[in-house]
C-alpha cells in the first residue's frame, strides 16, 4: 500500500510534462504551417502591399486624338509643348520650425521664378506660382507634381534646363495643348476643353473622379477633357489612356524616386460629316444676310435688331450633318491651355454654346429673342398632313379663303400675313403654297377640337393626338444625335400641371394656333430633321455628325450608319403627294436660276419680344431635288422678318455649295468644272 501512493506523485509528474511537449509541439507546428503559408501563398499580395506602401503611380496624360471634317481637314487637334512643373520635396505644413522654414524657402522659391518669367517677357504673379504650388496639399497629394506653366518658350526652357539645380523639384514635362482650325470651322459642334480640375459641376465626369484600379484610367488634373460639343460626347474616344510612373515616396507623402514608367498612349481620332466648304459657306451666308436685312427692307422695314443665326443641312438618304452654322461664333483657342482667363470669358460668353440645338445660343438678337423660335408657317405641310390623316377633310376639299377665320365662343379672328385673303382653295396643298392661316384654323385646329370634344370629359383628347404627330416628325422629341446638352424643345400647347393653357386659356385655342406655327418652340436641328422626315416621308433618321473613328494608325475601328428611329406608315401615298406638290411657296428672288426643282416651305413666325412688341422671325425648311431629294436645309433668323427674304437666300447658297461639294444630282459639279474648264 505503501508503494502505491508513492507513485502517485511521480505519474501526475510525467502527465503534466507529456502535455506541455504535447502543447509545445501543436504550437510549433502551427507556425511552421503559418509560415509555409505566407512564404509560399501570400508572399506575392503581401510584397505588392508593402511595395504599395511605398510607391505611388503618377498618371502621365496622353495626347487627344484629333477631330476631323468630312474632307480630312483637322479642326482641333494637340500639338507638344513643355510646361514647367514642380513636385514637393519637403514638409511645408507650418506646423513645426522646420516645416515653416521649408515653407518660407518655398515662397522664396515662387519669387525667384516669378522673377525669371519677369524677366524673359512673360510674366507671372507669384501668388500665382504660389497657388499652383499647392503647399498645403488641398488639392493634390504631396507626390503629384504641379504645373507652373505651360507652353514655355524656347527661352524659359533654355535657361531653367541650364539652372535646374538652383529650383528643386522643378522639371520640364512634355505635354499636350489643344488646338482648334484657325478659320473657326463649326466650333460649337466641335465644342471645347478644360483642365479636369475644372469639371467639379459636369456629371458626365462623376465617374473619372472615383477611385481607380487601373492607372490608366485616373485622370490628372491639368488633364484636358472635353465639356461640350463632340470634345464631351467622344471624350472616351479622344481622350486615349493615360501612362504612369511609379515613384517610391517618404512618409511623409514626398517624392524619393523614379520606380517605372509606362507611356501614354495617344487617343482616336474622330471624323465629322460635316464638311468644311458647306459649313464655312453656311457661316458666311448667316453673316452677309444679317449685315443684308440691317441695311435693306424686309416686310417694309430694315431689321437691325437681327443679330443671330442658324442653319442645318442634313443628308435625306443617309442623315450625315454637313454643316451646323451657329454665327456669330469665335476663336476655340481661347481654351487651348484648359482655362480661360475672366476677360476673353466676357468676350465669347454669348457665343460658344451650339445655337442650332440649345437655345442659349450665339447671343441673342436686339430684343433678346433666342434660337428656339416659333416656326411659323413652316409648320403648315404638318399640319395639312394631320388633317388629312384624322381625316378632318380630303386631298380635293377646297376652301374659300377670306382672310380671316374665327373660332370659339366669343368669335376670337385670326388673320392671314398681310391680311391676304387668298380667295378659292382648289386643294389643301394651295393652302399650304399660299400660307393660308385661316384654312389652318378652320380645316385643321378647330376641327381636331370639335372631333375630341366629347372623347375625354373635361379634357380634350385633341392635344394629345396633336403631340403624338409632332413627335413622329422630331418636334418635341431628341433628334437623337451625338451631342450633348441638346434641347427638346418647349410644346406650348399642352397644358401646365394644373391642367391649364396659359398660352391660349383653352385647348381649343392651343389646337389653333398650334395649327399655324404659333404653339411650339423648336431648335434648328429639329427643324432639319422634320424637313428631312417629310423628305422621307415619314421615316425620321437619326442625324449623323460623326462618321467614322480611326485609331493612331489611321485603321477604322467604328463606322456610324444611317440609323432609323421611327417611321410614320400610317400616311396614304395620295397625302405625301399633296404636301410635296404644296411646298412650293415663291422662293423667287432667293433661287433665282436654281437648276432644281424643290420642296420649300417659308415661315415668318411672330414672337412677342422683352418689350412687349411682336417681332418677325425669318424661318425656312426645304428639300432638294423634290421627287428625289438628297439635301434638306433648315435656316432661322431671329427678327429678321419675312423668311422668304431674310432665311431662304442663305439655305440656297447652302444648296449651291453642296451640289458643288457632292452634287444634288450626285455629280459634285467642282468635278465636272475640273474636267471642263
Amino acid at each position: 500500500m505503501k508503494g502505491d501512493k508513492d507513485n502517485e506523485p511521480k505519474s501526475g509528474l510525467n502527465l503534466r510534462v507529456n502535455l506541455f511537449f504535447f502543447s509545445t509541439f501543436v504550437i510549433f507546428c502551427v507556425i511552421i504551417i503559418r509560415l509555409a503559408v505566407i512564404q509560399f501563398v501570400e508572399a506575392d499580395t503581401l510584397t505588392e502591399k508593402e511595395t504599395g506602401q511605398n510607391t505611388k503611380n503618377i498618371p502621365l496624360p496622353p495626347a487627344r486624338g484629333d477631330i476631323l471634317d468630312a474632307t480630312g481637314t483637322k479642326l482641333a487637334f494637340s500639338t507638344p509643348v513643355q510646361s514647367l512643373y514642380i513636385t514637393l520635396q519637403k514638409d511645408y505644413s507650418n506646423a513645426t520650425e522646420k516645416s515653416r522654414k521649408n515653407r518660407a524657402e518655398a515662397l522664396q522659391l515662387a519669387q525667384k521664378i516669378a522673377d525669371v518669367f519677369n524677366g524673359l517677357g512673360d510674366p507671372i504673379e507669384k501668388e500665382d506660382i504660389i497657388e499652383a504650388m499647392d503647399l498645403d496639399s488641398k488639392k493634390e497629394h504631396g507626390y503629384y507634381p504641379r504645373r507652373i506653366k505651360m507652353d514655355l518658350s524656347q527661352r524659359e526652357i533654355a535657361y531653367f534646363m541650364e539652372r535646374k539645380s538652383e529650383f528643386p523639384g522643378i522639371e520640364i514635362i512634355e505635354e499636350s495643348k489643344r488646338t482648334y482650325n484657325p478659320n473657326t470651322i463649326a466650333v460649337q459642334t466641335v465644342g471645347y476643353i478644360k483642365s479636369f480640375k475644372h469639371t467639379e459641376s459636369l456629371k458626365e465626369y462623376d465617374e473619372a473622379r472615383k477611385d481607380q484600379k487601373d492607372p490608366g484610367l485616373v485622370y490628372t488634373p491639368d488633364e484636358l477633357v472635353g465639356v461640350d460639343g463632340i470634345e464631351m460626347s467622344f471624350q472616351k474616344e479622344l481622350r486615349g489612356k493615360n501612362g504612369y510612373k511609379v515613384v517610391s515616396v517618404t512618409p511623409g507623402n514626398i517624392v524619393d524616386g523614379v520606380e517605372e514608367i509606362v507611356p501614354p498612349e495617344k487617343g482616336n481620332d474622330v471624323w465629322l460629316t460635316i464638311n468644311k466648304q458647306v459649313q464655312q459657306t453656311a457661316e458666311q451666308a448667316i453673316m452677309d444676310q444679317l449685315d443684308w436685312v440691317h441695311h435693306n427692307p424686309v416686310s417694309g422695314q430694315t431689321h437691325k435688331d437681327a443679330l443671330t443665326g442658324y442653319a442645318v443641312a442634313m443628308e435625306v438618304d443617309t442623315g450625315k450633318i454637313v454643316a451646323m452654322a451657329s454665327m456669330p461664333d469665335y476663336d476655340t483657342n481661347v481654351w487651348g491651355k484648359g482655362g480661360i482667363s475672366p476677360k476673353d470669358y466676357e468676350k465669347i460668353k454669348a457665343n460658344y454654346q451650339n445655337g442650332t440645338i440649345t437655345p442659349i445660343s450665339s447671343g441673342k438678337s436686339g430684343h433678346n429673342m433666342e434660337s428656339t423660335l416659333l416656326l411659323g408657317s413652316t409648320m403648315k405641310p404638318l399640319s395639312v398632313l394631320v388633317g388629312l390623316k384624322e381625316h378632318l377633310f380630303s386631298t380635293t376639299t377646297p376652301y374659300n379663303d377670306v382672310g380671316i377665320a374665327y373660332f370659339g365662343k366669343e368669335k376670337k379672328a385670326v388673320r392671314n400675313s398681310q391680311n391676304h385673303a387668298y380667295g378659292y382653295l382648289r386643294t389643301p396643298a394651295e393652302a399650304i403654297e399660299h400660307s393660308s392661316n385661316a384654312f389652318m384654323v378652320d380645316m385643321v385646329g378647330d376641327k381636331l377640337f370639335k372631333k375630341y370634344i366629347n372623347a375625354g370629359g373635361a379634357y380634350n383628347k385633341g392635344v394629345d393626338v396633336w403631340d403624338r404627330y409632332m413627335k413622329q416628325f422630331g418636334l418635341g422629341v431628341s433628334t437623337g444625335i451625338d451631342l450633348p446638352n441638346e434641347y427638346l424643345g418647349n410644346r406650348e400647347y399642352m397644358p401646365d400641371k394644373n391642367g391649364k393653357f396659359p398660352q391660349t386659356g383653352s385647348a381649343q385655342g392651343s389646337l389653333v394656333y398650334a395649327s399655324f406655327g404659333q404653339e411650339g418652340k423648336y431648335t434648328t436641328l429639329q427643324l432639319a430633321q422634320y424637313a428631312t422626315t417629310l423628305a422621307n416621308e415619314g421615316e425620321r433618321i437619326k442625324p449623323q455628325i460623326v462618321s467614322k473613328i480611326t485609331d493612331q494608325n489611321g485603321k477604322v475601328i467604328k463606322t456610324f450608319k444611317r440609323e432609323v428611329l421611327n417611321k410614320t406608315d400610317e400616311f396614304d401615298k395620295s397625302y405625301w403627294n399633296l404636301v410635296r406638290r404644296g411646298m412650293n411657296t415663291d422662293v423667287k428672288s432667293a433661287f433665282a436660276g436654281f437648276p432644281y426643282d424643290f420642296a420649300r416651305k417659308t415661315g415668318t413666325s411672330q414672337q412677342q419680344s422683352s418689350d412687349g412688341v411682336n417681332r418677325d422671325n425669318g424661318v425656312f425648311i426645304a428639300y432638294a431635288p423634290r421627287n428625289n431629294p438628297k439635301l434638306a436645309v433648315a435656316v432661322v433668323i431671329p427678327e429678321g422678318g419675312f423668311g422668304a427674304y431674310s432665311a431662304a437666300p442663305i439655305a440656297r447658297k447652302i444648296f449651291d455649295a453642296y451640289d458643288q461639294e457632292y452634287g444634288l444630282d450626285g455629280v459634285p459639279k467642282k468635278n465636272k468644272q475640273a474636267v471642263n474648264p
